[in-house]
């Protein structure tokens, strides 16, 4: 995805250089090649060639000499926010990756007030939509999951991923600057991740998603930007799911050092098209800087982590059960409303396309 200069004109903080805020007015008369000359002398001004960021940015360098500033953030963190819109104001990039995938794009766009009401608010639509997008295991883990961001945004009363969206603004703000999204899509990660735990962990897992309740405070959140803190916790996941930490942490860091490289190659500048390092700034949660830091360097092959395994016998059976008892009860239902009405109700789109998924799979 990329985008045009022209997002939402809203910040976390005053900029110390109102000339940083927005896009300069153009002089009048001036050519296509003119504007674009004078805009990237601009950015090159306000690019400062040793910027001092935020504990939280590492930087890292590409082999053509491009530059990738990486900010590692905590999902619900103030800071993290202010981290991001400081790195983008100071080395005025060309490419700006986040951690998010298309089917998480809407998050940009929307206010803090309309993500919170949303991710409190778990409906029988937003399961109907997980289980149609991903399937039934998958789309039920991605419910529970979502269960665990409302519980969050409920204690803290803050909505996730603001540094995605303060990222999407100072984009905007610089001349030039691409928007990507850098993270695998969700549907393929849910599915090799429940298709990799065994029937018992895949139900310890979703018993702890159920029943989480400890408090949660803005101070844990910004611990968590802490990189002992956090190997400590990716130990502990790794000790009771390690498959999980695989799909979840691991291949994800794979993609988006993909991505990343990806990213950080030589930009054209104008006027003459010269090939000139790029300058990079990347956004993803601290838990994914270090699989980063150590799969830069090294050969990759992504097709191997995109790959989903087809629907196993027993998913189907699982599925079956489930359908199965739905259609008892639906059944029973009209056996005490009346012939009329239960034919009725077997007629209805929905109710056959339920009967219809019940057919067995082909051997």
């Amino acid at each position: 995805m990329d985008q045009d200069n022209n997002s939402e004109d809203e910040s976390v903080g005053p900029s110390e250089d109102p000339s940083e805020e927005e896009l300069p007015c153009l002089p009048p008369g001036l050519s296509d090649g003119e504007a674009m000359e004078l805009l990237w002398q601009l950015r090159s001004q306000r690019r400062q060639s040793s910027p001092e960021l935020p504990e939280t940015v590492t930087r890292l360098t590409a082999p053509d000499g491009s530059l990738l500033y990486l900010v590692g953030t905590a999902h619900f963190s103030d800071s993290s926010k202010k981290d991001v819109a400081t790195t983008i104001r100071a080395v005025q990039p060309d490419v700006v990756v986040v951690e998010l995938c298309q089917y998480r794009v809407s998050m940009l766009k929307m206010d803090e007030n309309t993500l919170l009401r949303e991710a409190k608010d778990i409906n029988l639509d937003k399961v109907q939509q997980a289980i149609k997008q991903n399937g039934l295991m998958s789309g039920l883990m991605q419910i529970l999951l979502l269960k665990v961001s409302a519980h969050i945004t409920e204690q803290l009363g803050m909505a996730p991923g603001g540094e995605f969206r303060e990222a999407f603004r100072e984009a905007g703000r610089v001349p030039f600057c691409k928007f990507h999204l850098g993270d695998r899509p969700i549907p393929v990660t849910f599915k090799r991740a429940i298709a990799a735990l065994s029937l018992w962990q895949k139900a310890r897992l979703a018993w702890g998603l159920c029943f989480l309740s400890d408090p949660i405070s803005k101070e844990d959140v910004e611990k968590c930007k802490q990189k002992d803190l956090l190997e400590q916790t990716m130990s502990e996941m790794i000790g009771e799911f390690p498959a999980l930490h695989q799909t979840i942490v691991a291949e994800r860091d794979i993609y988006l050092t993909h991505t990343l490289r990806q990213a950080t190659r030589c930009v054209e500048a104008p006027p003459n098209a010269q090939k000139v390092p790029a300058v990079v700034v990347g956004v993803v949660g601290m838990g994914h800087v270090p699989g980063i830091e150590r799969n830069w360097e090294k050969q990759l092959n992504i097709n191997e982590i995109m790959s989903v395994a087809p629907p196993s016998r027993f998913g189907w059976v699982l599925r079956a059960v489930v359908k199965g008892v739905v259609v008892g009860m639906l059944g029973y239902a009209c056996y005490r409303a009346g012939g009329s009405i239960g034919r009725v109700l077997l007629s209805l789109p929905a109710v056959q396309s339920l009967l219809e998924t019940l057919r067995p799979p082909p051997a």
